[in-house]
């Protein structure tokens, strides 16, 4: 049978208790979480914490080790592994950076990667050189500026040289065609009575004028 063991927490339940609410990340909650079950004698044996917590035996033990040898900043110290060498460095980054300032520059990531492979012999991820190139250089890609089409002096030559439709209508008084079936010089009813309408204008005319004529008559005569 499993013999309690017994381990001398020395931070209060109170620093516990609030440590755990404030821990951001589950390295930091799976530990204090332990200390604080033992501290407030929530469990007795080691294998407890191992089931409550889901992990094995041997790595409870690692963790009251490193509270027994270092206290709690031993048991929390999160050890990170050192980073990987980046890849373009050297004379790759060199040219890299003089390709990104230049005019001709690179219109997207993906050409980037293809320059890579063909210039300098090295084969890498799109999000690589992506994560790369806007993070760690903090370089743009080249947008082409759009721009007009002007036609050539040719086209332009040539649409002037085309002939122009006329937008004036037929005159309003011009007279129609002649009417084939009745014979030439015959004019059509639309000429007919146009110069119809034209003889009674004028003998309207002629009417009123004999008239002012005889009324002025007989005012002489009536004086």
């Amino acid at each position: 049978m499993a013999r309690p063991f017994v381990l001398e927490i020395a931070e209060s339940e109170t620093f516990l208790e609030k440590s755990l609410k404030q821990a951001k990340t589950g390295f930091r909650k799976e530990r204090l979480q332990m200390l604080w079950w033992i501290k407030t004698k929530q469990i007795r044996y080691r294998q407890e914490i191992g089931e409550r917590l889901g992990r094995s035996p041997a790595m409870i033990s690692r963790w009251l080790l490193l509270y027994r040898q270092g206290g709690l900043a031993a048991l929390l110290e999160e050890k990170k592994a050192p980073g990987a060498v980046p890849q373009i460095r050297g004379e790759v980054l060199e040219k890299l950076k003089h390709r990104l300032a230049s005019e001709e520059g690179f219109r997207s990531y993906g050409a980037i990667v293809v320059w890579l492979e063909q210039e300098c012999g090295l084969s890498l991820h799109y999000e690589t050189v992506r994560q790369f190139v806007r993070n760690k250089l903090q370089a743009k890609l080249k947008v082409p500026r759009p721009r007009s089409v002007k036609p050539s002096p040719e086209a332009i030559e040539t649409f002037f040289k085309k002939p122009q439709p006329r937008s004036d209508g037929p005159a309003i008084d011009a007279e129609p065609a002649h009417d084939s079936v009745s014979g030439a010089g015959r004019k059509s009813d639309w000429a007919q009575n146009r110069d119809g309408a034209r003889d009674h204008r004028q003998g309207c005319q002629t009417h009123r004028q004999g008239g002012l004529a005889s009324g002025s008559l007989l005012a002489l005569w009536g004086g």
